[in-house]
């Protein structure tokens, strides 16, 4: 996104643009971004790394009728939606934002929304102290954000870090997103909870260093399902992760099951050695429950109930045959 100056004082850093419609559009973003936007306007971001950490750099691409439904959210929530999902990569590897960059395919019929995607975009970066850098603007068929996530850390969690004998944590709880999903697919409403659960997920980057601080070794950000993910955990770290599926923290209404395989959640599971829920909790505000064990064996996820195995859903795939 070649970007510049507003002209009414937002974004003073920024670098002033020609005239054009395309580059007038760029404008009505800057302008609602405000301070949020900065140094934007060369051909390519320039950021500081502090000493001693490693830049982590992730991408996200939301696409109507692929990720969300356009009578199910929002402008403003379609855009605070695909930023907080990719800003989770970044928790999920307890990494701090450096900035994002958007990419943002705009049918025409839409340009009269771009205000309020940029809104949100502003909001769900803003929620934990991002700022946007740059990116790129185009028209095209289908509505499609795609957001690139800059972090840093000294110490990144892998989804190659876990190690037999550690215990399996996971924040929040599971089930809203899925929820909300059903209710939309059977001509419902969802219940608020969980439609703002799936509208407006929280990353948890504070929480995910935290628990890198208490000692975590490997992570992933819950975005195909709970199981779903910590196969991908299982197979780098050449483990086997056992599941009590009592123990999934959920909202009412759900199923251990249906808990186990929701996707879209953007809650963080790690593993680790043992560690003080109770005292994390009071500390970031957030629920934390210890789930599992990492055990040796075959790498892959048991679900168990009752000490035996029990099937689950598998997560979500976009390439899976229907």
């Amino acid at each position: 996104m070649t970007a510049g100056n507003s002209g009414d004082g937002a974004g003073r850093n920024n670098i002033d643009l020609g005239p054009g419609t395309e580059f007038d559009l760029v404008r009505t973003l800057l302008a609602e971004w405000g301070k949020a936007a900065q140094r934007i306007g060369d051909d390519a971001a320039v950021l500081d790394v502090p000493k001693g950490e490693r830049l982590l750099v992730s991408t996200d691409t939301s696409v109507e009728g692929v990720h969300f439904q356009r009578d199910w959210l929002s402008s403003f929530e379609i855009g605070y939606r695909a930023t907080a999902a990719s800003l989770s990569d970044l928790a999920a590897m307890a990494a701090r934002p450096l900035g994002i960059l958007i990419a943002l395919t705009l049918p025409k019929e839409d340009l009269d929304e771009a205000r309020e995607f940029a809104t949100g975009i502003r909001e769900g970066a803003s929620a934990v102290m991002c700022p946007i850098v740059g990116g790129d603007l185009s028209s095209g068929r289908d509505l499609s954000l795609t957001i690139t996530a800059l972090g840093s850390s000294a110490r990144p969690l892998t989804r190659s870090g876990a190690k037999t004998g550690q215990r399996v944590y996971v924040t929040g709880r599971l089930g809203g997103p899925a929820s909300a999903i059903r209710a939309w697919r059977a001509g419902k409403d969802p219940r608020e909870s969980d439609r703002a659960r799936f509208a407006n997920p929280v990353p948890r980057i504070e929480p995910a260093i935290g628990l890198a601080q208490r000692g975590a070794t490997s992570g992933i950000d819950i975005s195909d399902g709970l199981i779903a993910d910590l196969g991908h955990v299982a197979a780098a770290s050449k483990v086997s992760i056992e599941i009590d599926a009592d123990r999934i923290p959920r909202v009412e209404g759900v199923s251990p099951t249906q808990a186990a395989s929701s996707g879209e959640e953007y809650e963080i599971v790690v593993t680790a050695p043992e560690i003080d829920t109770r005292q994390f909790s009071e500390e970031f505000g957030l629920e934390l429950t210890e789930v599992g064990r990492v055990v040796a064996g075959r790498p892959g996820v048991t679900l168990l109930q009752a000490g035996k195995p029990i099937s689950a859903q598998p997560g979500f795939d976009h390439f899976r045959d229907k």
